[in-house]
């Protein structure tokens, strides 16, 4: 690429929280590697969803929260692009945004974390287990109905301080997150994915920028890692077609094997006493279309009659400042 099509300065669009950083830097490093001769500077802001700690995120607005001040950013020309957590990107961008590149995926499982048990299998009746997240609740409380699951919101310091603090027996946060924080050795047990299918888009890091930008989706190219982006553009299909957000309790995760994607989802009622699974496989190349099959599938077997429940049951929208 010739020199004259390289920026002198790139800006990065992040949120503030420590894991976010720790994103915006790797994606940094990476381009710094790449373009030495482009200053890369870190752009931090702080979002509704980080102010707001004291809703859960599915009646508040879900977890595109999290990204429309960093898109604002972008739209204004403050931030050239934006990092982001491919979980908490909206299955539907806005017009005018695109995603530049999915970088390679980090462990995309669930992690236990308890100071006194080695399990959920473990914890005694009654146990208290924090999580933020709908997908989460219903997996646990299909599984494991005799403990209590509770709300548990904040970075991901505030949730282990919590559980150090003995408001929680256990807390299930994404492995991800943790090994990139350097804090593996808190994970008490990794979940496996048949105790707790993934959010879509879990352990991938996107980089989003204005669609208009064809410069910068071409620097991103070498962060591009075609089979998480096979993967993660199955999933996000399956969720589309089932309207996916923070309001359904729902997990989709494919995986490359042997050249074949195996695509796995579920659709459940928040209290796990339905949970509606199946899977789909197929060429890698064809993800978005067998996630619109999975998803089909899976409202064949009863998934339309939950999501259906859901809307009816959804909260109003909380009103803040």
């Amino acid at each position: 690429m010739p020199n004259s099509s390289i920026p002198a300065k790139i800006v990065i669009a992040t949120r503030e929280s420590a894991l976010a950083l720790w994103q915006a830097n790797f994606i940094r490093d990476r381009l710094a590697k790449l373009y030495p001769q482009t200053e890369l500077d870190i752009f931090g802001m702080t979002t509704r969803g980080d102010q707001i700690l004291d809703v859960s995120l599915s009646k508040i607005g879900g977890k595109g929260l999290f990204i429309k001040e960093l898109e604002q950013a972008l739209e204004e020309g403050r931030a050239d692009i934006a990092v982001h957590s491919m979980k908490d990107v909206p299955m539907d961008m806005p017009p005018g945004f695109a995603l530049a590149a999915i970088a390679e995926r980090e462990d995309p499982r669930d992690a236990f974390i308890s100071n006194r048990h080695a399990n959920l299998d473990a914890l005694p009746p009654g146990s208290i287990v924090g999580t933020s997240s709908l997908r989460r609740e219903s997996q646990l409380r299909a599984r494991f109905p005799h403990l209590q699951v509770q709300p548990l919101r904040g970075n991901v310091q505030t949730r282990l301080r919590k559980l150090d603090e003995g408001q929680f027996s256990a807390i299930i946060l994404a492995a991800a997150g943790l090994k990139r924080l350097g804090l593996a050795g808190r994970i008490t047990a990794l979940l496996s994915l048949e105790l707790s299918l993934p959010a879509v888009g879990q352990g991938a890091l996107g980089i989003e920028c204005r669609a208009e930008r064809t410069d910068l989706i071409r620097l991103m190219a070498p962060l591009h890692h075609l089979p998480t982006a096979q993967c993660v553009e199955a999933e996000r299909a399956m969720s589309r077609a089932l309207g996916g957000s923070c309001e359904v309790p729902l997990g989709g995760f494919a995986e490359i094997s042997g050249g074949i994607l195996r695509l796995r989802g579920f659709v459940a009622s928040q209290d796990g006493a339905r949970m509606i699974s199946d899977e789909v496989s197929g060429d890698p190349g064809m993800g978005m279309g067998m996630g619109a099959q999975l998803a089909q599938n899976l409202k064949i077997q009863g998934a339309e009659e939950i999501l259906t429940a859901l809307g009816s049951r959804a909260a109003e929208p909380v009103s803040h400042p």
